[in-house]
C-alpha cells in the first residue's frame, strides 16, 4: 500500500507530496514527477503490471491540469488548438500479455475529466492511429541511449493518416527515460502530416 487511506492505492494528496520531475527532457516533453521517488515508482509499477487500473484516473487528474496550463500558452503562441490525444501503443504481443495499455487508460480518463468539467471540449482521443508494428526489447533494460534509439527504429506506424493531417498532437505515456520512444513516435507522426507534437508523461 502506498496510501494511508483504507482501500486506496494512491490518492491525490499522496501525489501532491511527490517531487516534480527535475531531470532534463526535451522542451516538447512535459513529465510531471521524478520516477526515482518510491511512491511514483511503485504506483506506476502497480498500474502497468498489476492491473491497478484505478490509478490511471489519479494520474489523469494531475496530467489534465498540466495539459490545460500548457495549452493556455501554446494555443496563443503557437496556434496549438484542438489537439488529438494519442497514447504510446504497445505491441500486439505485449497488449495480449497485459490485457490493456496503461497510456490508453490514462487518455480515456483525461477525456472523461474534460467532458465532465468543460462545455467546450479541449481535445479528442484517437487510439487507432499510432500503432506498434515491431516487437522491441523493453527500453528500461537498455542503458545506452543510442542503442535505445536503434531498438525503436521502424517500430511504429500510422494508420488513418488523414485524421492527423495538419493536426496538433499530444502524446501520452507513463514514463520517459531518455525520450527515445517519444522521439520515434513524434518522428513518425510528423512524417504522416501532423502539425505539431508535444508529450506528457507521469514521470521522468
Amino acid at each position: 500500500m502506498l496510501c494511508s487511506k483504507t482501500g486506496v492505492d494512491l490518492c491525490l494528496d499522496c501525489l501532491k507530496e511527490a517531487p516534480g520531475a527535475e531531470r532534463e527532457s526535451a522542451k516538447w516533453i512535459f513529465p510531471l514527477y521524478d520516477y526515482r521517488h518510491p511512491t511514483i515508482k511503485k504506483s506506476l509499477w502497480l498500474l502497468k503490471y498489476k492491473g491497478k487500473k484505478r490509478l490511471a484516473n489519479i494520474f489523469a487528474e494531475i496530467i489534465y491540469d498540466k495539459i490545460l496550463e500548457e495549452l493556455s500558452e501554446l494555443s496563443i503562441l503557437e496556434n496549438f488548438v484542438k489537439p488529438i490525444l494519442i497514447p504510446i501503443p504497445l505491441s500486439p504481443k505485449r497488449y495480449r500479455e497485459r490485457g490493456y495499455n496503461q497510456a490508453e487508460l490514462i487518455c480515456k480518463e483525461l477525456i472523461k475529466i474534460d467532458n465532465a468539467r468543460n462545455k467546450e471540449i479541449n481535445f479528442s482521443l484517437e487510439n487507432n492511429i499510432l500503432i506498434k508494428i515491431k516487437e522491441t526489447e523493453h527500453q528500461a533494460r537498455i542503458k545506452n541511449r543510442n542503442v535505445r534509439l536503434k531498438n525503436l527504429i521502424g517500430s511504429f506506424a500510422v494508420k488513418n493518416s488523414e485524421l492527423i493531417k495538419k493536426r496538433n498532437i499530444i502524446l501520452i505515456d507513463d514514463i520517459t527515460t531518455t525520450g527515445a520512444t517519444l522521439n520515434e513516435a513524434r518522428k513518425i507522426l510528423k512524417q504522416a502530416g501532423a502539425r505539431k507534437v508535444i508529450a506528457f508523461t507521469v514521470a521522468h
